[in-house]
């Protein structure tokens, strides 16, 4: 589900390669995808002072997932924060998000609590 989208819609821009996140922390991984031909990692490791390498970025998603007061995990539709992409990626949102939520299993397992 985009969140702050500027409803652009691209599409044949994105493919996906890979996500790290497993139990317990499936909101945690590394996000691997192929955007126009060139390689780009998200990630929930990236360090804005440290790590400056071109297309590595920090992450974008959210768990729509949540834990109820007994504990229980409930997974939820994964939240796709248009602001948080990075601008030169922004058009391609909408194929972003939909790249993602079809490879990426819905988030919350439990694992952050």
């Amino acid at each position: 589900m985009l969140i702050n989208s500027n409803k652009e819609s691209v599409t044949e821009h994105v493919k996906f390669i890979s996500y790290t996140g497993k139990y317990p922390n499936l909101c945690r991984g590394d996000l691997t995808l192929e955007i126009d031909g060139e390689k780009v990692i998200f990630g929930n490791g990236y360090d804005i002072k440290m790590n400056k390498r071109k297309g590595v970025y920090p992450i974008f998603w959210h768990s729509g997932g949540y834990i109820s007061a007994n504990y229980e995990a409930y997974k939820g539709e994964w939240q796709i924060d248009v602001s948080e992409i990075p601008e030169e990626y922004r058009k391609y949102a909408s194929e972003i998000d939909e790249t993602f939520t079809t490879n990426v299993p819905y988030g919350c397992c439990g694992g952050c609590i």
